[in-house]
């Protein structure tokens, strides 16, 4: 197995960033590392190999990033957490708007934003919130889009849903279909799905709730402050920023903007502009 250094890794990055404009050059690089050799395995290259399919073929650079970006993800992930969202958080967004806007950073292939449709249903208001789901990754995106996913998933998300303490049972939202859960469409009416590099996209709207989970712990210092500077700009005054439990705030230079709201669920209040 061919091992891939600092030097390669930055051609690599550099390549990317300056032939299809996408800028991986502060991810954190032990991460960037560990899954461009995983990519030089799976599809049997050199590190030189690689290099020369993302210079000459730009239709390879679709497969690139759907290996590169991260898709593991599951319904109700951390139920702990849904249940500070349901109880807490989207009751405080409730006493000032009846209608507000939600925005799933990297929503990967979809199962974030289908629980959130889901708790909202239950909580009678799916209807009054108009969510938006990004990704880097248009494939996935389509697949998020599809809110399909393998049936031996089900029994995880299933578990999560009753720790989550649920209306009813996760079953009540899909049906079977070939060995798959095809969930029902009228869950997604109300998402906006768009491609959005989170680091060299602009902001694109204003939102009283923002959830990017388990995506800024694969970037470095430099990475994350551009990022939670564009999520302070994209947030109205008071509104909530949701990271993942082993991210933190703590080092960013906006952080003095932010209050801490539940730190075991690192849950975020904006209280200056």
């Amino acid at each position: 197995m061919q091992d891939i250094d600092i030097v390669d890794l930055k051609r690599i990055s550099e390549l990317i960033y300056q032939k299809y404009n996408y800028d991986f050059r502060n991810y954190a690089m032990s991460s960037f590392k560990r899954r461009v050799q995983r990519i030089i395995e799976l599809k049997k290259l050199t590190v030189d190999g690689l290099i020369k399919r993302l210079n000459d073929t730009p239709s390879f650079i679709n497969e690139f990033l759907d290996e590169l970006t991260v898709n593991v993800t599951e319904m109700f992930r951390d139920p702990s957490f849904w249940r500070i969202m349901r109880e807490e958080i989207i009751p405080a967004i409730l006493l000032n708007h009846k209608q507000f806007k939600i925005w799933h950073a990297g929503c990967s292939s979809g199962e974030e934003v289908l629980s959130m449709a889901i708790l909202l249903k239950e909580m009678g208001i799916l209807n009054s919130v108009q969510l938006y789901a990004t990704d880097l990754d248009v494939n996935i995106m389509e697949r998020a889009k599809m809110a399909t996913y393998p049936i031996k998933n089900m029994e995880l998300n299933e578990k999560n849903y009753i720790r989550f303490q649920g209306a009813g049972a996760l079953s009540d939202y899909y049906k079977e279909e070939n060995g798959m859960a095809v969930f029902n469409k009228d869950l997604l009416a109300n998402v906006n799905f768009r491609k959005q590099d989170l680091v060299l996209g602009e902001p694109f709207n204003k939102f009283d709730l923002i959830l990017c989970r388990n995506v800024m712990i694969y970037f470095n210092q430099t990475l994350q402050n551009e990022v939670l500077k564009k999520f302070h700009e994209s947030l109205f005054k008071y509104g909530y920023l949701a990271i993942g439990s082993k991210e933190s705030l703590i080092w960013c230079d906006y952080a003095n903007r932010f209050i801490v709201v539940n730190n075991e669920e690192k849950i975020y209040k904006k209280i200056k502009d």
